[in-house]
């Protein structure tokens, strides 16, 4: 499977970039030291430091990698710097209304920085795929498991610049 290039907002690199220096420059020489010295303590078998730490070794070292492969295809763009404000593009927050006029505000980044929760959605989510390029006052419509549910787009915002 190649890797494809994934866009992310200023914000979210650095946060990836926070966790991978958390984790390679304190956590795992902490972890390390544990299972050192719980090596030099004799039978490695039933020694409770050594095998625990051992394995939070591989976790942090499965982590990192996979935050190491993130940020080299990572490609950050500032969706502040965004010319054409008219339209939805990478980090738009969008407001949106359904046929029964329940409105929705969400904000399309990138697929490695999307929460749900806090409306996030990521870049290639079906919603952002169908956003993409919209104006306000146009429908879109996005296939939901439970079926097509269209949208309005009620307006466009975008960060300003700092």
């Amino acid at each position: 499977m190649s890797e494809r290039t994934n866009p992310i907002t200023p914000k979210g690199f650095a946060s990836l970039r926070a966790e991978y220096e958390q984790l390679f420059a304190v956590e795992r020489p902490k972890v390390v030291e544990i299972v050192s010295w719980a090596a030099g303590n004799g039978d490695r078998s039933e020694n409770g430091d050594y095998i625990y730490g051992r394995q939070r070794l591989r976790e942090i070292d499965r982590r990192l990698g996979k935050l190491s492969r993130q940020m080299k295809f990572a490609k950050v763009i500032d969706p502040s710097n965004q010319d054409d404000r008219s339209r939805v593009f990478f980090g738009a927050t969008v407001t949106l209304a359904d046929e029964d006029d329940n409105h929705r505000i969400v904000t399309i980044v990138g697929d490695d920085e999307a929460d749900a929760t806090a409306a996030r959605i990521g870049w290639n989510s079906p919603l952002a795929k169908a956003l993409r390029g919209a104006r306000s006052g146009d429908l879109r419509t996005v296939q939901l498991p439970g079926g097509p549910k269209e949208w309005e787009i009620v307006g466009i915002d975008y960060p300003s610049s700092s």
